[in-house]
């Protein structure tokens, strides 16, 4: 009796964790993997108090979302975690109904996403702009930069943060200076190790070494603890909890989307390789499922960190699964070491993420980019600073892109006229025919000196939209009762089945119309 021939790829595709037939240099993986874990210990702190819940509930959505990206993502490299995007969301639901509805919160924003991702919809980061996504990096950098100068502050005697003065002041400069520079000048020596790392080692030596007095990660907080504990959010299952958390859901699950995917096409081109977006929104997804039921505040991609793992030479999966794994050992049984690594070194290495974030070609460009551009590419960096609502700044500057793009195209419809030996009155349009050239378009036609018999030929124009549409009906109907007859030529069939109305005057090429279809992704 033969055995029926079991088909192992599917298996062989899900325990093949990276693409093998690429060279992966392991030293570096691990290597940058553990610069990575070190920077995220006070950024996951920091996230979790501006959003009101304990530390732990950072880092331990930081390990949670950060190792279920890394295993299933779509772009390898990219490192997630906890983010302030998603802190600040989720602050008011905190303060008002407590933790146990921001975990039940982040799981439904969780069900969310991966729903994206099943749709497709990743697909649509493609239409930011290249202005806006200038706006999103740029903004994101003096971000990342401004939040270093709280590294810079200390408590006084009345519990008020102020600004370090003095020999305190004078020891944190130095310090962050030196980190700076071993991270610049490092690489022109040797790439051996990450200079990131590196930095973060030879700075913490120094302080513990020479016993210098200053700021160290413990004393924002202490990040002891254990392995996540499994907790089903206890919140009543009733359709009032599900009003309550579901508009922070999917602002979370949006917000968490979008600066996912603009991070995955940051990366796509400093790697010059190709990501897979809704493979990253069900990852994405996936994780904050997770984490919502084991103790974590949600997230999604962080930039800061990918650029650190992307400059360190990370390439693989493998860099970012030891990033979470490592946090996770610190949490179990290394905090009392890490809680020592002074704040200056990890300053000193955000800000060269900063600045290597900051498109400089952008400022270059100010006078050979179109004006509309620029002010986008401002506008978007201005409210990425003011708000710090990523995914609101490109929302807009999507939006005021796509009206002026409408703008613009809508003044390029114009006609060509001519009368042949039969008499017979030709409009050849050109230009896309939609809601915003639908004026323009109506003008075009001198319907009481036109002869009896009118063509009007979409050769070379498209009729986008409804209002295009039902601009072909209302031409239509004036030149019919005007007693005169009009033919409609080169129409493409979608546009056929929408003017039922006009359908016993239209005169249709078959052969030469065009059909459209939208670009999906393989």
């Amino acid at each position: 009796m033969r055995l029926p021939k079991i088909d192992l790829k599917p298996m062989k595709n899900l325990l093949n964790l990276y693409d093998r037939s690429k060279h992966i240099n392991y030293v570096t993986e691990i290597l940058s993997g553990l610069t990575v874990s070190l920077a995220l210990v006070p950024e996951a702190i920091a996230f979790a108090l501006i959003a009101g819940l304990s530390p732990l509930t950072g880092l331990y959505a930081a390990f949670s979302i950060g190792l279920i990206t890394s295993l299933f993502g779509g772009r390898p490299g990219m490192i997630s975690g906890a983010t302030g995007a998603v802190a600040v969301v989720i602050v008011s639901l905190a303060q008002s109904h407590g933790v146990e509805y921001i975990f039940a919160t982040v799981v439904l924003a969780g069900m969310i996403q991966m729903l994206a991702g099943a749709l497709k919809l990743g697909k649509f980061i493609r239409l930011v702009p290249h202005s806006v996504m200038f706006g999103f990096v740029n903004g994101l950098a003096i971000v990342i930069f401004l939040a270093q100068l709280a590294s810079f502050k200390v408590a006084g005697e009345n519990g008020e943060l102020g600004w370090m003065i003095g020999d305190q002041l004078n020891v944190m400069l130095s310090l962050v200076f030196l980190t700076m520079l071993i991270i610049w000048g490092l690489p022109k020596l040797t790439k051996a190790v990450p200079a990131s790392l590196t930095a973060i080692l030879v700075v913490s030596a120094i302080v513990l070494g020479l016993d210098i007095d200053t700021r160290n990660v413990g004393d924002i907080s202490s990040i002891k603890g254990g392995f996540p504990p499994f907790h089903i959010p206890k919140v009543p299952f009733t359709l009032e909890t599900l009003s309550i958390i579901f508009p922070y859901a999917f602002i979370v699950a949006g917000v968490g989307l979008i600066e996912s995917l603009l991070t995955l096409n940051l990366i796509d081109e400093i790697t010059e390789t190709r990501g897979k977006s809704n493979k990253e929104a069900m990852a994405q997804g996936l994780a904050n499922v997770v984490t919502g039921f084991f103790s974590g505040m949600g997230g999604c991609a962080m930039i800061g960190q990918s650029l650190i793992n992307i400059s360190s030479g990370a390439r693989a999966r493998l860099s970012g699964i030891v990033a979470s794994v490592m946090l996770l050992v610190f949490i179990m049984f290394g905090a009392e070491y890490i809680e020592k690594m002074p704040i200056a070194a990890l300053t000193g290495l955000m800000i060269m993420v900063a600045i290597g974030t900051f498109e400089w070609a952008s400022i270059r460009a100010i006078g050979r980019m179109p004006t509309r551009d620029n002010l986008v590419g401002f506008l978007v960096a201005g409210i990425t600073v003011l708000l710090h609502n990523l995914a609101l700044a490109v929302l807009i500057g999507v939006i005021i892109s796509a009206l002026v793009f409408a703008w613009e195209n809508a003044k390029r419809i114009r006609a060509r006229k001519y009368v042949d030996e039969d008499g017979t009155k030709h409009y050849e349009i050109y230009g896309p025919l939609f809601f915003g050239s639908v004026q323009a378009f109506a003008e075009k036609f001198d319907i009481a000196t036109d002869p009896d018999v009118v063509i009007i030929d979409f050769r070379e124009s498209r009729v986008n939209d409804m209002s295009g549409i039902e601009a072909l009906n209302k031409i239509t109907e004036r030149y019919t009762r005007a007693g005169k007859e009009l033919h409609l030529r080169h129409l493409s069939p979608d546009c056929l089945k929408l003017l039922k109305n006009a359908e016993k005057i239209i005169d249709v090429n078959i052969i030469e119309d065009p059909t459209y279809k939208v670009a999906v992704e393989i």
